[in-house]
Formats: C-alpha cells, sequence, structure tokens
C-alpha cells in the first residue's frame, strides 16, 4: 500500500490499510488512521495527525511550519479528522504558541484545489471550501459553512455554522450563522434558506432565524438593541440560539 517511491519515516504510524503515492514523503511526528488515501507527491510532516478514511490528493503540503515569523520551532500540532477530501494544491500549516499550539480540521469536510488554512485554524465539520478559499491565521470555521471559490477570511475572523460566502468573498468581520454573503468587502444577502431546508430545518425554524435576520439587518436598530430583540426571539425558538449567542460576543464586529 505503499509506493516505492515513497518516503516514510520509520517513526511515523500509519494504519494497516493506508496507501501512500509515488514520491511522497511522510514525517517521524505523522500518525495517519486507518483507510486514508495519500496521494502521489504529498508532503505531511510537523506534529500531524490524520484520522480515519481521508482522501488526500497529489501535490498537497500538510504540516508545515506557520507562516508567522514569530514562529520559534515551538512542538505545535495539526489535527485532521475522519472521512475529509483534501484535493489538489492544499496547504494545511501547524498552529503557534501564540495561541492554542493547533490547527484543526473536523470530520467529513469536502476541501477543494489551492485552499489554504492557516495556523490555528479551527475548522469544524460538513464544510465546503471551493477552489483557492483561503483562511488566514486564528480562523474559526462553524459546521456545514460553505466558502465560494477565491473567498478570504481575515485572521482571527468568524465564519457561523451553516453561513454562505459567495465566489470572491472578502471576509473582514465576522459572519453570523446562517447567513448568506458575497462581495468585496462581504454584505449581506438574506439567509441560506435553502442549505436549512437540506438539513432538516423546519418552516418554524427558518421563519424566526428570518426574523432575527431582518432584526439585525433590515429594522435600522443599533447592534445592542438588534442583540436584545434576538436573545427575545432564541428564546422562544431554539433555532435562533447559536445566531443569539454568535453576535453576542465582540470580535472584529458583524458583518452589516
Amino acid at each position: 500500500m505503499i509506493h516505492q517511491t515513497a518516503i516514510v519515516d520509520p517513526a511515523a504510524r500509519l494504519g494497516g490499510d493506508v496507501e501512500v503515492g509515488a514520491f511522497s514523503i511522510i514525517g517521524p511526528n505523522v500518525e495517519i488512521g486507518a483507510g486514508t488515501r495519500v496521494g502521489p507527491h504529498v508532503v505531511i510532516e510537523g506534529h500531524t495527525r490524520i484520522g480515519r478514511d481521508n482522501q488526500i490528493f497529489q501535490f498537497c503540503s500538510i504540516g508545515a511550519v506557520p507562516q508567522d515569523k514569530k514562529f520559534a520551532g515551538e512542538p505545535t500540532r495539526l489535527e485532521i479528522g475522519d472521512r475529509n477530501t483534501i484535493r489538489e494544491y492544499c496547504s494545511f500549516n501547524l498552529g503557534t504558541a501564540q495561541d492554542g499550539g493547533v490547527t484543526r480540521v473536523g470530520n467529513d469536510n469536502w476541501i477543494m484545489a489551492y485552499v489554504h488554512v492557516a495556523h490555528d485554524c479551527i475548522v469544524g465539520d460538513h464544510t465546503i471550501f471551493a477552489n483557492n478559499a483561503t483562511l488566514a491565521g486564528h480562523v474559526t470555521v462553524g459546521d456545514w459553512a460553505i466558502l465560494g471559490g477565491f473567498t478570504g477570511v481575515h485572521q482571527f475572523g468568524r465564519v457561523g455554522a451553516h453561513s454562505f460566502c459567495g465566489v470572491g468573498t472578502v471576509l473582514l468581520q465576522d459572519l453570523p450563522p446562517y447567513v448568506t454573503v458575497a462581495g468585496n468587502p462581504a454584505s449581506p444577502r438574506g439567509i441560506n434558506a435553502e442549505g436549512l431546508k437540506r438539513r432538516g430545518f423546519d418552516a418554524d425554524a427558518i421563519a424566526a432565524i428570518k426574523r432575527a435576520y431582518r432584526c439585525l439587518y433590515r429594522s435600522g436598530l443599533g447592534l445592542d438593541e438588534a442583540r436584545q430583540q434576538i436573545e427575545g426571539i432564541a428564546e422562544a425558538h431554539q433555532s435562533v440560539r447559536a445566531f443569539a449567542d454568535f453576535i453576542a460576543v465582540r470580535n472584529r464586529g458583524i458583518v452589516r
């Protein structure tokens, strides 16, 4: 299952049925779970742990040191979960000591070609990153979020669960859950109603989310006033709780 031209350090820990393609390099501090397939010309290095049943396509760079001038060789980590598809030319970097020391990608993510996940990013489950989507350092991406092609997310940004970024979006502020944005800089375009229907949200839940969206984006209220009203909606509708909790955090400001 390991091509004769691949270089796998004897200290690396690979599940019994892991496949490693031609000319790939696996470093000594790498752990790869059963069923994972590593294509040709892939480099996996650093303190990197990869789970089960992932597919990593050719020419990816996984676990390289962060693109951070403060990095001084600390033993930071990269953790990738199970059943992820990582297409050609993606780059995932280790974390830094200035944050939690780990970059983490969850399960069942669909990550297309040329995607970059920088140091200390935390990516949830079931996300889709289209070609050339880029996360700067310290970005958090919630479950089921979709980043269109050529989307760029500013460092320390937050992308809420079930949100949607159109192609070419530049996200300089936090994107609440459920919201669709597009443009440079990003501007709100409604909620991701079709995505919510596909994931089992019923009509009442989607209607409550729309009320919260209108309160934040269409009512003319200031942010603090909108927060108070959305908290009231969340008390009556559990589907709005994630929205209310997200905008209650003061970080980089909310896309508005």
